[in-house]
């Protein structure tokens, strides 16, 4: 398994960056996970928009599935220069039924997963956990049967996430928010609550991503290694993970 950041971002991109979104890659499947600002954009960085086989959201706020329009427009564009007649599937959950209707265009289908249930795309086995956020959110946790990436998308801290999270070879984490800060509210989490989950969860490492538009970003790494004594990054476009 191949793990590729892409949009890395909370709320909004940065200039040149992107919100959330992250390449999982096995057997030359690629899979996309949540497709927000900014990230068609820098997924050319990386493959052709069409070398997508799947795309799965965790949820429906913006910075998270800005980029669907673009990216049904981009397969309707290309479908009809090359002549083709690909439809690519978008996995969304039903609870905002609007929402995942507008995952179905001309050449991109809703295709809805059960939170409940294991989800197989391509090469990969997705188990779901419901996170703590204002809107219905789920984490992910993803295997090949070798390798297993858990992403956490957007979430504030409970405990569920050391048994979810336990053993994995990555764990990707909402770190919104500095030590000391609050983000129960805003359903985020801050660098020691992401640190303590990969450290309960004994994970080999540790992604920072969702990452603040304030203060020093470093700190939030440098913080997180006063708990998590295993691997530690930062989330930035390009940071490849695999095994």
């Amino acid at each position: 398994m191949k793990v590729t950041v892409i949009g890395y971002w909370g709320a909004y991109p940065a200039a040149g960056s992107a919100t959330s979104g992250y390449l999982f890659e096995e057997d030359g499947f690629v899979l996309l996970v949540d497709c927000g600002s900014g990230v068609l954009s820098r997924l050319q960085q990386f493959k052709k928009v069409t070398d997508l086989d799947a795309v799965v959201l965790s949820h429906y706020h913006h910075d998270h599935i800005a980029d669907i329009g673009p990216l049904q427009y981009a397969y309707l564009v290309q479908n009809t220069l090359e002549e083709t007649n690909e439809k690519l599937p978008i996995y969304g959950h039903k609870e905002d039924k609007e929402k995942f209707d507008s995952l179905t265009h001309q050449y991109t289908e809703g295709v809805v997963y059960d939170p409940n249930q294991t989800l197989e795309v391509g090469p990969f086995s997705i188990e779901f956990l419901k996170t703590s956020h204002p809107v219905p959110c789920y984490g992910m946790r993803i295997s090949d049967g070798n390798d297993t990436a858990v992403y956490t998308s957007d979430t504030s801290y409970f405990e569920g996430w050391t048994d979810f999270a336990r053993g994995a070879d990555l764990l990707i984490t909402d770190t919104n928010f500095y030590k000391g800060m609050d983000g129960k509210k805003a359903g985020h989490m801050t660098s020691i609550e992401a640190a303590t989950i990969a450290s309960e969860a004994n994970v080999e490492t540790l992604w920072l991503s969702h990452l603040p538009h304030f203060g020093q970003l470093t700190k939030l790494r440098q913080e997180a290694e006063d708990t998590f004594h295993g691997t530690i990054q930062l989330a930035e476009e390009g940071l490849t993970w695999s095994k």
